[in-house]
């Protein structure tokens, strides 16, 4: 496909790095120099130095002709006029990236006058990723399948786990539980389990399940924690609105350590449930002083990773029960798993994911309809959610008895609402929601599965 990014920031490059690894024709439009020499050092993908709102940029770029175009730079308001004039020039489909918490509450009744065909928050999508994890504090990492019939959800192995030191094979048998672990990370090594698989101290564990069968299951191995109900957040940006907005509803106290007073006025404005300290939330002091060792979940949301991660360790000395950390840069991702944090959470990576998906989904067949895809376990696993239809070629066929490729499991199926844990002796059928786990990034399509 053709696709055109505006924008080459941190969220643009990360976007134009995952499409063009998936063989797109990509072209960044860009208006500083030296970013987009930046992006020709690790990317072999076509530059245009220029405005796109131009015009001629546009042309250039080939919007006519282009299959997609996203508007991500950081103006909300060059995103969604860009979208329109590229529509305007003939680009099948826009998405814009908007982030104002004023503008995106109007996008219902402006969408299809802009021609947007979609629009993303990352802010807001980062926010509701860190809600579901605070739901369930157990978790590294939570994500909703089957319109939240369905969870997966990553979890760590500690020294008292009974699981440590135990076959998959012996876990089925001793739990008796509808759970399937269908991925684990161990060191930088990512593989997915068979039944002689032995979970090992330090794993991290990807399991399918109900959330009533998760939640069962780990008081089953001793690692479900208590509801959250206080919250620390340091950070007053976007991210921390949006996940206040969204905690308001779950009555959990809530407050917020921001260092800019106007901000803060803001916030206390804008949220008035909400407990904002004006000071600065790298002052241990301070931290100690407005309840630290009191908090259940601690949440580091600055603008500066360094303070983040440093944030996120302290408040791991003080046994918190969850500490969610934002993290911007690749070089600190790549780094994160040496310093032990729990749960981290980068926004342009969500984005990026969101946008493949969409892409993915641009590109599907008629035997199936992609409707979610999550990038787990240092995005080296995929897990897909596809609804299927009568024309798929393995419909009504035994899953023993299909040629299904190594290193891919169908993790649940959900048939008229009932989740079902597949065996050889499944079927899939048509109107199935079919969840798929794989280290393969190529799956486009359900009939993918088969070698």
């Amino acid at each position: 496909m053709k696709i055109i990014i505006i924008g080459g920031g941190k969220v643009g490059t990360k976007i134009s790095e995952k499409l063009s690894l998936e063989e797109h024709d990509v072209t960044v439009i860009e208006k500083n120099t030296d970013v987009i020499n930046k992006i020709k050092v690790h990317q072999d993908i076509a530059c245009i130095n220029g405005n796109g709102i131009n015009y001629e940029v546009l042309e250039e770029a080939g919007a006519s002709n282009a299959d997609l175009l996203i508007g991500c730079t950081s103006s909300d308001e060059i995103n969604m006029f860009s979208c329109l004039l590229a529509k305007k020039i003939g680009a099948k489909k826009t998405v814009a990236r908007v982030r104002n918490p004023e503008l995106h509450n109007q996008l219902n009744y402006i969408k299809d006058d802009l021609g947007l065909d979609m629009v993303i928050n990352p802010e807001l999508v980062a926010a509701r990723e860190m809600s579901r994890i605070l739901r369930f504090p157990s978790a590294i990492k939570v994500e909703p399948f089957a319109k939240g019939k369905v969870e997966l959800v990553e979890f760590k192995i500690y020294k008292e786990s009974p699981l440590a030191g135990m076959a998959m094979n012996q876990i089925a048998k001793k739990f008796r539980i509808n759970v399937l672990i269908c991925a684990v990370q161990r060191g930088e090594k990512v593989f997915i389990p068979n039944g002689k698989t032995v979970i090992e101290e330090k794993d991290k564990l990807s399991i399918v399940a109900s959330h009533e069968e998760l939640e069962y299951f780990l008081k089953e191995i001793g690692g479900f924690r208590k509801v959250i109900r206080t919250v620390m957040i340091v950070g007053g940006g976007k991210i921390s609105y949006y996940l206040c907005k969204t905690l308001e509803k779950n009555n959990i106290n809530i407050k917020i350590i921001e260092k800019d007073l106007n901000t803060c006025k803001n916030l206390s404005q804008s949220l008035p449930k909400v407990e904002v300290i004006y000071g600065d939330g790298t002052d241990q002091q301070l931290l100690e002083e407005e309840g630290l060792e009191e908090a259940e979940a601690f949440v580091s949301l600055t603008g500066i990773d360094e303070e983040n991660i440093l944030l996120s360790m302290y408040a791991n000395t003080k046994n918190i029960s969850k500490v969610i950390t934002k993290v911007s840069q690749s070089t600190f991702q790549n780094m994160v798993y040496n310093f032990d944090l729990d749960t981290v959470i980068s926004p342009k990576d969500i984005t990026a994911t969101i946008i493949v998906r969409y892409v993915r989904s641009m590109n599907n067949s008629y035997a199936s309809k992609l409707n979610s895809m999550y990038k787990i376990v240092d995005e080296k696993i995929e897990v897909l959610e596809f609804t299927v239809n009568g024309a798929c070629q393995i419909v009504g066929k035994k899953l023993k008895d299909l040629s299904i490729k190594k290193d891919l499991l169908i993790g649940c199926i959900v048939r008229k609402g009932k989740i079902i844990i597949p065996n050889g002796n499944s079927t899939i059928e048509n109107g199935d929601d079919v969840i798929i786990v794989t280290s393969y990034l190529d799956i486009l399509d359900i009939d993918d599965i088969i070698e």
